[in-house]
């Protein structure tokens, strides 16, 4: 199913039409949509609305090619026009968590932020608390990739690099966790069409 994209699409038709790719048009990203897919997956839920998510957004060719390097040389990092890290900082979030709070609740709302955080979080090694992070920013990934294709634009989403030198190349505090690499474009290829378990063969219901 593929789709030109003159105005967004329905969430159905941006997960019917998304695709995996790795090959794209040669040409800038839309600055203005790409800031526009970035709200948009910031809006996903979290527990807590901890919001562990962070992006980093890489246009330069040079990191581009340094993030290649750091995955084995595969080229979607360097065909498509910007590339997306999606990781999650749980020693920022516990850093600021007041600023999660609904400034509906007020300074209580804020306290009561900061203590569960605490209580919840505060005995635990940085490496346990970071991995309950991600499962929040595994979400915005998730978001992220639809908000693209939303927009007519299109990804891959990547776990296969060495995360230990994508810190590295991007300055990265060591704590952090990677939801994934995304690079994302126009696509320049249509990709495979779904091959997916019928809803019988992944489903229990009771």
């Amino acid at each position: 199913m593929t789709l030109t994209v003159n105005k967004p699409l329905t969430i159905t038709e941006a997960i019917e039409s998304r695709r995996s790719i790795r090959k794209f048009v040669q040409e800038p990203m839309d600055q203005a949509d790409l800031h526009e897919i970035l709200r948009l997956a910031s809006l996903a839920p979290s527990a807590w609305n901890a919001q562990t998510w962070r992006f980093a957004v890489v246009q330069d060719p040079a990191i581009k090619e340094q993030l290649r390097e750091a995955a084995y040389g595969q080229g979607q990092l360097t065909s498509a026009p910007a590339v997306i890290v999606v990781y999650s900082d749980m020693e920022d979030t516990l850093n600021t968590v007041e600023e999660t709070a609904h400034p509906g609740m007020g300074e209580a709302g804020r306290t009561g932020q900061r203590n569960t955080f605490n209580n919840a979080f505060g005995a635990q090694e940085v490496a346990q608390r970071g991995q309950w992070g991600l499962t929040q920013a595994n979400i915005a990934f998730g978001f992220l990739m639809l908000a693209a294709r939303g927009l007519g634009y299109d990804t891959v989403p990547m776990l296969g690099f060495n995360p230990e030198k994508v810190k590295e190349i991007l300055g990265l505090p060591q704590h952090v966790q990677f939801a994934g690499l995304l690079p994302i474009g126009k696509r320049a290829e249509d990709g495979f069409p779904h091959h997916r378990h019928s809803v019988e063969r992944i489903t229990k219901f009771y």
